[in-house]
């Protein structure tokens, strides 16, 4: 799909002194909010912005958007690994 996005002129010219072009900075600020709301995977991610895994990794944590892991997660792992271990 494409996407067309109205920009006033004064704001696209702002927009372009920064370092990038203004339609890859549109689609990275689309993918990290849509990891932060959880509506896109992070192998999602990756696909939309064409990186590897590592990429992808950096890519996060410049953004400040660290994996979805809650405390249920945590615990439900440490049950996982206490049933495999015998611990």
């Amino acid at each position: 799909m494409q996407v067309t996005v109205q920009l006033p002129e004064k704001i696209a010219r702002q927009l372009s002194r920064a370092p990038g072009d203004i339609p890859r900075r549109i689609l990275e600020a689309v993918a990290i909010e849509g990891y932060r709301s959880q509506q896109l995977s992070c192998g999602q991610l990756s696909e939309l912005l064409g990186l590897n895994f590592w990429e992808t990794e950096a890519f996060l944590k410049d953004h400040g958007a660290y994996l979805h892991y809650s405390k249920e997660d945590l615990e439900q792992d440490a049950r996982a690994n206490e049933k495999v271990l015998g611990s």
